[in-house]
């Protein structure tokens, strides 16, 4: 399948190609998809460090609240007609692999040199990346070139946008967040991340392995051609093209609605679009539209997830989550 290209900006730096293909690369691992670090002295895969809490806003279900005012406005300038796409598979194609790869670190590893062009808005210190990190579409990639490691002796997130490594221990990136997993504290408002939102990129992956158990208990991330110059909560960042009230904002909650039928389609693909249907997709960057974003892994079976492809725009509807909200600065969400 064709790739296709959006626009990525961050923070006044001059956007570039933002890739969104259709395929991805074996992955030689201890977990299937995963790359990760030797274990030595490091936390075991106990469960004990999820990509999220269980009252954050990613894994809060919006099945039952009400339509966004604007719903209709936003579904329209996303492209009615335009199919979801699951920017995520196995394989390669034009010979790179496609998806973001997580790579997993169980090891206390020694703090990761890291300079970046959007210092002002980033993380400058706290990075620990191994040697081995992935970088989104291969090594020679010109896209968006995300960094995602997962730390699970730290419980942490390190997420850089158009990395390069400098060294065993030493990155270049565009920006780039330190995420506390175990913490529901949002970005200083305006800044960005890895991700033109502000937002963490890792809880919104789609995952193999949690397609592959048959329950995605979070929303996932999604790409929209065209944003409005303005972000909601939990969204921390804009990457506008215009003051436009009919373009979705960053952060925005959207929903596969409750009459698409599903029943038809196989495991993996029902796991992403009951997701979608619960907890909806966060609105978290320019690109391609109704693009979902999932981990790179040869465990995807493009077939399967080729069949979401049927969805439309129209049978999606915005969710209006200002009920949601706890704190402004926080990604907990209000008690029921």
């Amino acid at each position: 399948m064709k790739r296709q290209t959006g626009l990525r900006s961050t923070n006044g730096i001059p956007a570039i190609p933002a890739i969104a293909t259709v395929a991805a690369m074996a992955a030689a691992c201890l977990m299937p998809g995963y790359t990760a670090t030797a274990t030595a002295g490091g936390t075991p895969d106990d469960g004990s460090c999820a990509t999220s809490l269980s009252d954050s806003f990613w894994r809060a279900p919006v099945d039952r609240l009400p339509v966004h005012p604007s719903s209709a406005q936003y579904v329209s300038s996303i492209g009615s007609t335009e199919s979801l796409h699951p920017d995520f598979g196995s394989g390669l194609t034009e010979g790179e692999p496609f998806g973001i790869p997580i790579t997993v670190s169980d090891t206390n590893l020694p703090e990761t040199k890291v300079t970046l062009d959007v210092a002002e808005e980033s993380d400058t210190s706290g990075y620990r990346i191994p040697p081995n990190a992935k970088i989104e579409n291969g090594p020679a990639s010109s896209g968006d070139r995300h960094v995602v490691v997962w730390d699970r002796a730290l419980c942490k997130s390190y997420e850089l946008w158009n990395a390069r490594q400098e060294g065993d221990n030493a990155w270049h990136a565009g920006s780039g967040a330190v995420f506390d997993l175990r913490s529901h504290q949002l970005r200083p408002d305006g800044w960005t991340s890895a991700d033109a939102a502000g937002l963490a990129i890792l809880p919104g992956l789609v995952r193999y392995d949690e397609a592959a158990a048959g329950r995605i208990d979070h929303a996932i991330r999604i790409t929209v051609p065209r944003s409005d110059q303005s972000y909601i909560w939990p969204a921390r960042h804009q990457a506008g093209v215009a003051a436009d009230p009919s373009l979705p904002p960053m952060g925005l909650r959207l929903r596969l609605k409750s009459s698409a039928d599903t029943s038809q389609l196989a495991p993996q693909a029902k796991a992403v679009a009951e997701a979608l249907k619960k907890y909806g997709a966060i609105v978290a960057d320019n690109g391609s539209a109704w693009y979902i974003t999932g981990e790179e892994n040869a465990g995807w079976d493009n077939a399967q997830l080729d069949t979401l492809k049927g969805f439309k725009g129209s049978d999606f509807e915005a969710v209006d989550t200002s009920g949601l909200q706890q704190s402004p600065d926080s990604g907990a969400v209000a008690p029921k």
